[in-house]
């Protein structure tokens, strides 16, 4: 049996072995730590010496295999001490015949030598004796032979870790005959600790390029506790499971955003050029990563991948969306990719359930970027550009003739945006609401004034006959029957509507919006009409009343309504402005929409603009982002008041973003803006926010104004950072 230096351990009887019944058998137990190999003999009654003689065995004796008497010595570095002593005492003698005072000299330091090996010497004999006494007390002699025997790597350790005994497997198998005196149970087991209660997996332990899983039991003992941990080997196993799950098949869906614009603004000879080199760059950069690539329709592929080479795809951030990207067409149009990817699933056809979602979400955050879809979430890459207009209307008829006939088939209509209305959301509630009144609906919005943004034209509307169709939630909740038709306005998100009850009583659902698709958006409307390209949701809403027919219009205070939220999320058309903006700008002009009315929405009290001028007075730059804290909490009208100075730094020379971050409600709240440069929308989601690629915001509670900017400088760096790495 193997002690905690990997020798053989022994036992030698007295002289009668076989007590009389009623005694009890004496034994004397011996542990030496020798290299020789001892044997346990109950019989053992005579022993040969070296020198061939024959004699009766004593308690004290030791013997090997074949009965010879082993010379006894627990402690192995007492020969190296000897040699060590004998070395210096030869220098102090041969110093003596050049230099009698260096002969002096060496003779104290040799002195002190021997003393301090002398104290060294007894120090470990010592510590090596109680060692092997601890292990002779804790463990009989059945149970030393029934671990010595197992079948697996056994080790016996100490309450700090020390190696008291290890079996001869653990030996060979795990320590490759490693020397294991004064040895740590943790320079194995990293990571763990054998006192605590041992996981129901066990201790996953690499060692030397081989992998165990270790369990530890603690072991009862008459002095110290021990515990025995017991090691399986498993790198095999490891191996085929490390394999098995490399090899593991992801779907990829690639779709060409633009392919319609593509084809519609090319000559015959340019366009089979642009669409050959699109799809010999995704076919080289497929057949460069391992995949299997199909092309299912003219503007849509699937890839089928190994996990392995996927990791790598996503490590270097889907450089084939910069390589689609950089495709030079006659026109100067940018062709774009949106890629959606099925990962972690159970099979393919799970992969190709997520692969299918996660591309419905790259498109519905403008495209041109990457989604990848696991069990545990969605991650998103790419989206720098900001997004292609969509110049046909097919899909607006569509909507428009669906929704039309929903209103009809409804007891009644309820209109509702997000909380905090702003003029694009309370403009978009507007044109809807009108519009099923005269298809001869009750149709109310859902809006808390105290809440809002719009009090100016919330007044406003009132004083011009609109009493009773603006109503607070707790009053719309009692309209609400089975076939109460519920329209969301200017938001897809459920945590941030003007009331989550009167969403989860209505069990007809129409969702209107333009911000970029979010994680936990709404899944069971009826209607989604979602366009991330759209300028705002008044633009939406007002392409949608065109098709309602020819005898349906709105009047002036609509028309007015629906251009400010135009003009607000434009910046008097400026920023995300395209064809279908100005021409729903147009149509609203044409039914009476008063331009100067309209600017008389924008503007602000004397105190509203002097803390806009602080703002902007006190803002810094860094990275191209002007960024400003307000020093005011819950000041009045600060989220306008933010809004406004946000815009403003947008005029500075050399500014792509600005962020404004203010106190309400007891948190932080985060306004941001772009000129298209920075997608500002990724920046608020690393925040815990979102919006669309030049307008977005957050809030977050708890937090102040110091922690707040730290947040946001280290989210503005990330994004810097992401986009480098391209």
């Amino acid at each position: 049996m193997h002690c905690a230096s990997g020798e053989t351990l022994h036992t030698v009887y007295h002289k009668n072995p076989f007590p009389a019944q009623g005694q009890k058998r004496q034994a004397v137990q011996i542990w030496i730590a020798t290299k020789k190999a001892l044997c346990y003999n109950k019989n053992c009654m005579v022993i040969r010496t070296k020198r061939g003689r024959s004699r009766q065995a004593r308690p004290d004796d030791i013997v090997d295999r074949r009965g010879y008497e082993v010379k006894k010595s627990t402690n192995p570095f007492r020969s190296l001490a000897y040699i060590a002593v004998g070395c210096c005492l030869a220098i102090t003698l041969a110093t003596l015949f050049f230099n009698l005072r260096l002969f002096y000299v060496c003779l104290g330091v040799t002195a002190a030598c021997g003393a301090l090996l002398t104290y060294l010497m007894r120090r470990i004999k010592k510590d090596i004796n109680s060692l092997l006494t601890k292990m002779g007390q804790a463990l009989t002699t059945v149970q030393r032979e029934t671990m010595q025997t197992f079948p697996i790597p056994v080790f016996v350790c100490g309450e700090q870790g020390e190696i008291i005994w290890c079996n001869e497997l653990a030996q060979s198998s795990v320590l490759e005959h490693e020397e294991t005196y004064g040895r740590s149970i943790y320079t194995i087991l990293t990571g763990a600790d054998v006192t605590r209660r041992c996981p129901e997996g066990g201790y996953e332990v690499d060692y030397k390029g081989r992998h165990f899983t270790a369990y530890v039991t603690h072991a009862s003992a008459e002095s110290d506790p021990l515990y025995i941990v017991y090691f399986f080997e498993n790198t095999e196993l490891k191996r085929y499971a490390r394999e098995y799950f490399e090899t593991r098949p992801s779907m990829l869906l690639l779709l060409v955003d633009n392919y319609e614009e593509l084809q519609q603004n090319m000559k015959d000879n340019e366009r089979t050029r642009v669409m050959g080199q699109i799809e010999y760059t995704i076919s080289k950069a497929v057949t460069e990563s391992g995949g299997l690539l199909l092309k299912t329709e003219r503007d849509r592929f699937t890839v089928i991948i190994e996990e392995r080479n996927l990791r790598g795809i996503i490590s270097s951030r889907f450089p084939i969306l910069e390589q689609v990207r950089a495709i030079e067409t006659e026109n100067k149009m940018v062709a774009t990719l949106s890629i959606g990817v099925g990962r972690d699933a159970a099979d393919l056809e799970e992969s190709e359930r997520y692969a299918r979602q996660a591309l419905d979400m790259a498109l519905g955050r403008g495209g041109d970027q990457a989604a990848v879809r696991g069990a545990s979430g969605y991650e998103f890459f790419g989206g720098v550009s900001s997004g292609t207009e969509k110049r046909t209307k097919v899909k607006t008829r569509i909507v428009a003739t669906a929704l039309a006939e929903l209103i009809s088939g409804s007891d009644n209509v309820l209109v509702m945006g997000h909380r905090a209305a702003d003029l694009d959301c309370f403009g978009a509630c507007v044109g809807v609401m009108r519009a099923a009144r005269l298809m001869g609906k009750e149709a109310y919005i859902v809006i808390r004034r105290d809440k809002c943004l719009v009090r100016q034209e919330y007044d406003k509307l009132l004083e011009n006959g609109f009493e009773g169709m603006l109503l607070e939630p707790e009053a719309a909740e009692l309209l609400v029957t089975r076939k109460t038709l519920l329209v969301i306005c200017d938001t897809h998100v459920r945590n941030i509507l003007e009331s989550t009850r009167i969403f989860d009583a209505c069990r007809s659902v129409v969702v209107i919006d333009h911000h970029r698709k979010m994680v936990g958006h709404i899944d069971n409307a009826v209607i989604f009409y979602h366009e991330p390209y759209a300028s705002s949701a008044s633009e939406m809403v007002t392409e949608l009343v065109q098709y309602f027919g020819d005898k349906l219009r709105l009047g002036r205070l609509e028309a007015e309504a629906l251009l400010a939220g135009i003009m607000l999320d434009t910046k008097n058309f400026v920023i995300k402005t395209g064809v279908r903006t100005f021409e729903a700008a147009a149509y609203l002009r044409r039914i009476g929409a008063d331009t100067v009315e309209v600017r008389k929405m924008f503007s602000s009290t004397m105190e509203a603009y002097q803390r806009k001028a602080m703002l902007v007075a006190h803002a810094k730059v860094y990275r191209g982002c002007a960024i400003a804290v307000s020093p005011d909490h819950d000041a009045p009208d600060i989220q306008v008041t933010a809004a406004q100075a946000a815009d403003e730094l947008l005029n500075i020379s050399g500014v792509q973003a600005s962020f404004l971050v203010f106190g309400l409600n007891g948190g932080m709240s985060f306004s941001a803006r772009s000129m298209g440069q920075v997608n500002v929308q990724i920046i608020m989601e690393k925040l815990g926010g979102g919006g669309h690629h030049t307008m977005a915001g957050a809030q977050l509670a708890g937090i102040d104004g110091d922690k707040a900017y730290e947040l946001l400088i280290a989210a503005i760096d990330s994004y810097f950072e992401e986009n480098s790495r391209k």
